[in-house]
């Protein structure tokens, strides 16, 4: 006698239907939602259009009021050199500057100022006003100087020997503002001492002043 079983068959984990929904296995075991899309920002307005600023004004504005402000007198004028110098107070440093001008007619004219103030500009301007007030003559034989002559002036040494047609101005520095000033145009020179700006210029002064023509040595002579 044979007995027939009705067995049920067993559902295993990975028979089961996909669309089955998961097991709530506490706070951690659910899927996280995604979340919306957020929304985007809305378009910021753009600001408003500059208007362009007024033109400015060159740099050297008031500069070259300055200069258009100066008669023009025909009289030569260069900066040799200009030194800044510098004061320690409690509050930091304060410069200072100081400039040497040489003004000339270029026709045997010749002045040297010196002009001290707190900004470049208004030590220049005292420089110039004040070789302007101590012009003196010299003495030149056409476009060179009449014979060869030594000056000096604290440690500086200059030579100054006169040279033909063409030669030009053979120096440099201080000696060259002051013969171009004075309306030499070939002459040959040689610096012996000081390097020294004020030194060396006031040396090329002192040779130029102790220039003399024939007629002031025939002069001398009766």
């Amino acid at each position: 006698m044979s007995t027939e079983t009705n067995q049920t068959p067993s559902t295993t984990p990975s028979e089961a239907p996909a669309s089955a929904a998961p097991a709530n296995n506490g706070p951690s075991g659910g899927y996280r939602g995604q979340g919306g899309n957020r929304g985007q920002g809305g378009n910021r307005g753009q600001g408003g259009n500059r208007g362009q600023g007024g033109n400015r004004g060159s740099r050297g504005g008031n500069r070259g009021r300055r200069e258009e402000e100066k008669p023009d007198d025909g009289i030569f004028e260069k900066v040799v050199f200009i030194n800044r110098c510098a004061k320690v107070v409690k509050g930091g440093r304060r410069f200072s500057f100081s400039a040497l001008v040489v003004v000339g007619d270029r026709a045997g004219k010749i002045g040297v100022g010196y002009g001290k103030a707190n900004e470049v500009p208004e030590s220049i301007r005292k420089g110039s006003e004040g070789a302007r007030r101590n012009l003196e003559p010299i003495k030149l034989k056409g476009d060179t100087i009449p014979h060869e002559v030594l000056g000096e002036a604290d440690g500086g040494k200059v030579l100054l020997r006169p040279a033909t047609t063409g030669t030009g101005i053979i120096a440099g520095g201080g000696v060259r503002a002051v013969l171009e000033a004075a309306g030499v145009h070939n002459v040959l020179t040689k610096s012996l001492g000081s390097n020294n700006a004020n030194a060396v210029v006031n040396a090329t002064l002192d040779g130029l002043r102790k220039l003399k023509t024939f007629e002031d040595y025939k002069a001398l002579r009766s």
